[in-house]
């Protein structure tokens, strides 16, 4: 492994031994340890390990029949832990080079009849052809419109796909299609690497990528981005809901309602984000790439 791969990897190594060291310091402050060394015991899962003392006997000892299962759990989370860090090492590796890019998110459940499909094609094509890359949950529905447009336009075209019980499969239309186990290491890179979101008519799972971009750029732990809602005549009842009973009860600000636009003309989407970035980068500057490390 040579220059950029190097320097990531070497990064995740790092997070993983302070992990590690993390785990061995929480154990050491609950036990003591007395002179027959742990590891003489470890190999025979059917005797008492006595040479853990657990501060205060809050802590059953490991050769409690109901810990033996659980041992196995906690190693099996364990390694799913290093393996979310794997994704996203991974991931960050395959989409270092897409900048800028915006992120288009619906549901999968509206086809190719339905207006906002058709919409979100427009979109799409328009930022491809201004020089987005365009990240989509590359499933079917409204993510496969957004990489069908910008599949036909001259940016990149990528589909961070889920693996899912139902209803997500990948879509064609994808020059780069990611595939994750875990949502948290996928909508990572979504918040991560999207310059803006457009965001379509859609069900749980928009609404969930939605709110949580909205909730980091209100607490300031992500920089402020174009957070633009296509669709008024779907959105209306969430719009007056959030004016008429989240303001009124005072749990959000007027300056609130700023952060998110309404907007149903493509051009105007595409103008509005870059009007976001007239005076000011559309890449991160140093103190905003740190705000990233730390969501």
């Amino acid at each position: 492994m040579h220059g950029r791969n190097s320097s990531i990897y070497q990064q995740a190594a790092v997070a993983c031994e302070l992990t590690v060291t993390k785990v061995q310091r929480a154990l050491q402050d609950r036990a003591v340890v007395t002179s027959q060394p742990l590891e003489n015991t470890l190999g025979n899962q059917d005797k008492t390990v006595e040479s853990v003392r657990l501060a205060g006997g809050k802590i059953p000892k490991r050769a409690d029949p109901e810990l033996r299962q659980q041992s196995l759990t906690s190693a099996r989370e364990s390694w799913w832990m290093f393996n979310i860090i794997a994704e996203m090492v991974s991931a960050s590796d395959r989409l270092s080079a897409i900048s800028p890019a915006v992120a288009i998110f619906g549901s999968a459940r509206l086809k190719e009849d339905n207006k906002y499909y058709g919409v979100t094609e427009q979109i799409a094509l328009k930022l491809s052809n201004a020089g987005f890359g365009v990240l989509s949950g590359g499933g079917p529905g409204i993510m496969e419109a957004a990489n069908k447009g910008a599949l036909k336009g001259k940016g990149p075209s990528i589909g961070l796909n889920i693996l899912l019980p139902h209803e997500q499969g990948g879509n064609g239309f994808q020059d780069i299609s990611l595939t994750f186990q875990h949502f948290f290491a996928r909508k990572t890179m979504f918040v991560k690497h999207a310059s803006a979101y457009v965001v379509m008519p859609g069900g749980f799972g928009t609404l969930d990528e939605l709110w949580e971009a909205l909730t980091l750029i209100q607490t300031g732990k992500l920089r402020r981005f174009p957070v633009i809602l296509v669709g008024s005549e779907f959105w209306a009842g969430m719009i007056s809901w959030i004016k008429t009973r989240m303001l009124e009860e005072k749990v959000i600000s007027e300056a609130d309602l700023d952060l998110f636009k309404v907007i149903d003309d493509p051009d105007e989407v595409v103008r509005t984000i870059f009007e976001h970035y007239t005076n000011r980068s559309i890449r991160p500057n140093a103190d905003e790439k740190a705000l990233e490390m730390s969501l």
